[in-house]
């Protein structure tokens, strides 16, 4: 095993020719996959990773430098699959993964099939003309509330980023990975996440894209997948689906793993 692949929990399950690589957002880990790898076994061969910063991760190994701009986990996607010498993927990237996909495209068009985008955003900061669903100032707090009592605040984000009940199974999921994040990394984390802008790469990517979104959702508003529909170069289709929250995958596995096994089959209609 390389040493990119154990820092980062590689694990290839499955069977088949064909690769589909998952990468999941801010806050969780490779197990926010749980109810599609069962789905995918049989036909493909999948990549389960975790991001450097994830709480499965060895804290010492996390760069602050590198992972202050999301190229840096684009490169770190890039040497998997290269140590695992996968030519051709199909890419599965949730949120902030959503995105290191589409940078690591751009720069090895070679390596992906297609993109499959979940709750992805290119920037989540309001601009002239365009809605990211923030302020500034709302961006503000949330460091704040991180930085000065972390603990306290995964206990209130968790559920207002899953969408669900207090007590329901992905909330606790989702409290559990989040909270197994050290607190500086974490808030550096979040901090590239929510101040990144990738408007301006969207016109550069060439491999064709799926984007599902949520119809309501704490981080991305759903008009964001249009807007990455309307300004990504390649063919790409967009999905709302009938879910609430930034991890359907885990808060509405009955909905989201039929229409993910679909985009994983289907091509985009030329």
């Amino acid at each position: 095993m390389g040493i990119v692949e154990d820092a980062q929990n590689v694990k290839v399950l499955g069977s088949g020719t064909r690769f589909i690589v998952l990468g999941h957002g801010f806050g969780t880990d490779q197990s926010v996959w749980k109810h599609l790898v069962p789905h995918v076994i049989d036909e493909f061969r999948v990549v389960l990773y975790d991001n450097m910063g994830a709480g499965t991760t060895n804290p010492d190994y996390f760069d602050f430098e590198r992972y202050s701009t999301l190229e840096g986990y684009a490169y770190d996607l890039i040497a998997i699959l290269e140590e695992l010498q996968i030519d051709s993927c199909i890419f599965v990237g949730h949120s902030v993964s959503a995105m290191v996909g589409a940078i690591a495209s751009i720069t090895r068009p070679d390596l992906f099939s297609k993109l499959i985008m979940i709750s992805a955003s290119p920037r989540y900061l309001n601009d002239v003309d365009y809605y990211g669903g923030f302020e500034q100032e709302d961006l503000n707090q949330l460091f704040e509330a991180i930085g000065s009592n972390y603990k306290a605040w995964c206990a209130g984000f968790a559920p207002l980023a899953v969408g669900g009940e207090l007590e329901s199974v992905a909330v606790q999921e989702f409290s559990r990975t989040l909270f197994n994040m050290r607190p500086d990394i974490a808030l550096s984390v979040a901090q590239t996440i929510f101040q990144s802008d990738m408007r301006q790469i969207l016109g550069l990517i060439t491999v064709p894209c799926h984007i599902l979104q949520s119809v309501k959702d704490l981080a991305v508003p759903v008009v964001i997948s249009e807007y990455l529909h309307q300004h990504i170069a390649a063919d790409s289709i967009v999905e709302v689906m009938s879910t609430y929250g930034h991890l359907p995958q885990l808060s509405s596995p009955d909905v989201v793993v039929p229409l993910l096994l679909k985009h994983i089959r289907n091509d985009i209609e030329a």
